[in-house]
């Protein structure tokens, strides 16, 4: 092999090994993004299925039901609603009417699987995604646009 062999073989090596480090990564990156959805995002079909995604709104009035750890709810863009089912103990801040964004996957039967809920933190704060999800919703009253609107305090 000549010298000017060697340095294309080695230049070639080189390109392969960043195209398959190129290649990890954004596989990677793909298989660990995840997106939010609201309610009526859902409904229309838009959010991945067999896919884990995050889903925000409000936790609608007199929908929450306790059964030992599982806790069943509906969320709600105030135009779409989604039932959600999540087994486990939900953040002290979760409560009917407040803001909620959780995290798992849509069943076959509409059923949203959540893994993960986070209430929001502060009285004044909801999340921009399911903000916008509402305000794109159309239908959300004075109040709400007064209190949960509002960016957070500092």
């Amino acid at each position: 092999m000549t010298v000017r062999h060697k340095r294309l073989a080695i230049i070639l090596s080189i390109v392969a090994a960043v195209g398959v480090a190129t290649a990890l990564v954004l596989n990677a990156l793909r298989s660990n993004l995840m997106f939010f959805y609201s309610p009526s995002q859902v409904m229309a079909k838009e959010a991945p299925v067999g896919r884990t995604f995050r889903l925000g709104g409000l936790v609608q009035a007199g929908s929450v039901q306790r059964d030992g750890m599982t806790v069943r709810f509906l969320v709600t863009d105030t135009a779409q609603t989604i039932p959600v089912r999540y087994q486990g103990i939900l953040p002290d801040l979760f409560k009917e009417g407040k803001g909620v964004v959780a995290q798992g996957q849509i069943g076959e039967d509409g059923v949203f699987f959540a893994r993960e809920v986070l209430a929001k933190h502060d009285e004044n704060y909801m999340p921009p995604e399911a903000a916008e999800a509402l305000k794109r919703a159309g239908k959300v009253n004075e109040k709400l646009s007064g209190t949960l609107l509002k960016e957070p305090r500092k």
